[in-house]
């Protein structure tokens, strides 16, 4: 099971391991890349120290500078081929089944699939629901971690229909409940 706690703060990112989380995705929307790399340094730190996958959302070239295990790509975002070159464990977004299999045609390491359930972090995308996770999650061949409004009370469902794990963003600081409910989940 893969808890992905999706952070731009330190201290989220400390609850979060505590809480169990598996991997930290550092998101700090709208920052250069030189800016990224200052602010990445404790982050790759900590998760180094906690033995943690790190992994940078959005940049190739800062995840490469800070030494991250990954980079997780947008659906509009280049750099796939890049991050296959350097090494890093390449993650890719997906909104709907097409745009999945698209993603799954760049050998991703997995496919972020959602938003899952309205979120507010991505207030413009249609929630794909659990029976599109489901869609996706059979139709590719590389793990699906779900993100989109996804808690304690829904991320069971998420491994159930056939996702490896779930990513948070606003329950990254819940991450104990999380666990709890993945590790209750029945798959």
């Amino acid at each position: 099971m893969i808890l992905h706690a999706i952070v731009d703060d330190l201290e989220t990112a400390r609850v979060a391991r505590e809480g169990g989380a598996t991997v930290i995705q550092l998101r700090l929307k709208g920052v250069a890349t030189s800016e990224l790399v200052e602010r990445g340094r404790p982050f790759r730190d900590f998760c180094s120290r906690q033995a943690i996958p790190f992994v940078v959302n959005d940049d190739v070239q800062a995840a490469i500078e800070l030494g991250a295990d990954g980079v997780h790509l947008g659906r509009n975002d280049d750099g796939a081929e890049r991050a296959h070159e350097a090494g890093l464990l390449l993650g890719l977004s997906a909104q709907d089944l097409e745009e999945a299999l698209s993603a799954w045609q760049e050998r991703p390491d997995y496919i972020g699939a959602g938003p899952v359930w309205s979120t507010p972090t991505k207030q413009e995308a249609t929630a794909i629901g659990i029976e599109g996770l489901r869609a996706i999650c059979s139709a590719v061949g590389v793990p699906v971690v779900a993100i989109g409004g996804i808690d304690a009370t829904n991320a069971g469902a998420c491994l159930e229909a056939g996702a490896t794990g779930v990513a948070v963003v606003r329950a990254a600081a819940n991450a104990t409940a999380i666990r709890a409910a993945l590790s209750g989940a029945a798959v």
